[in-house]
């Protein structure tokens, strides 16, 4: 079979696109056509990533056969196909567990993964685009269908949340599309490789006012305090499995922009400081008011953020050790948070207000579901043997590296808030009487399988490492040397 970049982007947007049709054939083929096109990604990731791993070069796809800097380009290496392949294998995991979630009936069940198979070709375009303004396109796409999911059970707390999204998603946009406009004004390209070739070129003062406007929209798609106030509402209104979509696919997209500007398009010193400070406000922020929270769903949306904080952190050291942190970190956020989210939501599936306390008793009532969480909870927070000790340690190591040693003390601390709020979940889930009767739903097999998998990586990857190490190794060179990007999209400015 085939594989090529291009179908991460052109298969998802052609099935999206015809999956109304294909319903009106055969209403099971709208659950069915997705999981197969997912299917497909992941296939697709597998043969793309091994290639790139094994050559140790990025593969440079010309659309329409246009050379950039003029045509477009998308740029597959070890750094963009490591998240692209977590995304399409949590696309698939996110399908099956999905699958009749809540008796998705015909309407809601095409609306659902039409915007699912949306938020996946607009997050994984964004990770490869080699142009700028493709990658506002491909942003675009993923908040345009990130609106309807956060509403999708169409109550007034849900639309609320979708408004206040659709504000601030409003306003990142009109800022990166303002930072692109003066980019182009002055270089007269799109292209992020010849933007970094020719970045010294353009007037300081105009250098910095377009990386400001560009570092606070994508900021905000990264979920960076204090332009993160929509968030949690968006985690908490939206259907359960898209929490994970949140945390492991619309998260990484605008994490990636801001880290791919910083490392790649702009020459500023000052600039990883400002995403260290940034990641470090955000941090404590996030994970202080976590603390507070009642209600399980908006405690994982505010440790989401903490997360997101620590990726902001790691990257923002800027060391090859630091950069391996964060891939760690990412990989373990996307995977570990998606966990918690979906099994969070059969905890409290049937309760209006999804408390923490209605998620009492759940341990014996739900003993896999319970489990599930219990192996997500103690990897968040960084226990061996998970996966989510790695991260940490290699994020503790790259600040004793840089003399940081505040900042370890800093990390030591919150990994304790951490433990205090996610103990006090579990402890009530396995020791503490339910107050209340709440119906109790046990998932499916399909949604049984989703979780078990992902439980699954978290465990062997923190007791075998080396399993993603070396492609970690490699990613994390890909993304330092800026030179060997640009000479690799542009290897006639180079041989020049």
């Amino acid at each position: 079979m085939v594989a090529d970049p291009i179908l991460y982007v052109a298969l998802p947007l052609l099935t999206a696109f015809l999956l109304p049709i294909i319903g009106k054939i055969n209403k099971e083929l709208i659950r069915i056509v997705p999981g197969l096109l997912f299917a497909f990604l992941v296939y697709n990731s597998i043969a793309l990533f091994s290639k790139v791993s094994a050559t140790h070069t990025p593969i440079i796809v010309e659309i329409a056969g246009w050379a950039p800097p003029i045509g477009i380009n998308l740029v597959y290496s070890s750094f963009t196909g490591f998240i692209a392949t977590i995304i399409s294998v949590l696309a698939l995991l996110v399908w099956a567990y999905s699958y009749k979630f809540k008796k998705l009936e015909f309407d809601n069940s095409l609306k659902y993964f039409v915007l699912l198979m949306l938020v996946t070709a607009g997050s994984i375009g964004v990770i490869l685009t080699g142009d700028l303004f493709n990658q506002f396109v491909f942003l675009e796409i993923v908040a345009l269908s990130s609106y309807p999911l956060v509403a999708f059970y169409r109550g007034r707390n849900g639309a609320e949340a979708s408004f206040k999204y659709l504000l601030v998603g409003g306003f990142a946009s009109l800022s990166i599309l303002l930072g692109i406009v003066l980019i182009y004004s002055q270089l007269g390209t799109l292209n992020m490789a010849d933007i970094a070739a020719h970045i010294d070129e353009m007037p300081r003062n105009i250098k910095i006012v377009s990386f400001t406007l560009l570092f606070l929209g994508f900021a905000i798609e990264a979920e960076m305090f204090p332009l993160n106030g929509w968030a949690p509402d968006t985690y908490s209104q939206a259907p359960g499995p898209i929490g994970a979509v949140f945390a492991g696919m619309t998260a990484k997209a605008g994490i990636y922009a801001l880290i791919r500007m910083i490392y790649t398009i702009f020459d500023f010193s000052g600039a990883f400081e400002i995403l260290l400070i940034m990641g470090v406000i955000t941090l404590v922020v996030s994970e202080g008011i976590a603390l507070r929270q009642e209600n399980l769903k908006r405690m994982l949306a505010y440790s989401s953020l903490g997360q997101m904080g620590l990726l902001m952190i790691a990257f923002g050291i800027n060391t090859k050790t630091a950069v391996i942190a964060g891939m760690l970190i990412l990989f373990n956020h996307a995977v570990i948070k998606s966990l918690l989210f979906l099994s969070s939501s059969f905890l409290v599936y049937n309760s209006k207000d999804k408390l923490i306390k209605d998620a009492y008793g759940m341990g014996k009532k739900l003993p896999l579901t319970a489990i599930l969480f219990g192996i997500g909870a103690f990897a968040i927070v960084g226990l061996p043997p998970f996966s989510g000790f790695w991260g940490k340690l290699y994020l503790l190591m790259a600040s004793a590296d840089a003399n940081l040693l505040g900042l370890i003390a800093l990390i030591l601390a919150v990994s304790v808030i951490e433990i205090v709020y996610y103990f006090r979940v579990v402890n009530g889930v396995y020791f503490k009487k339910s107050k209340t009767e709440i119906e109790v739903h046990k998932p499916r097999w399909n949604a049984s399988l989703a979780m078990i998998i992902l439980a699954a990586a978290i465990i062997v990857v923190g007791i075998y490492p080396n399993i993603i190490y070396d492609y970690l190794v490699n990613a994390a060179d890909t993304l330092l040397d800026k030179a060997s990007y640009i000479s690799h999209v542009l290897p006639n400015l180079a041989s020049n």
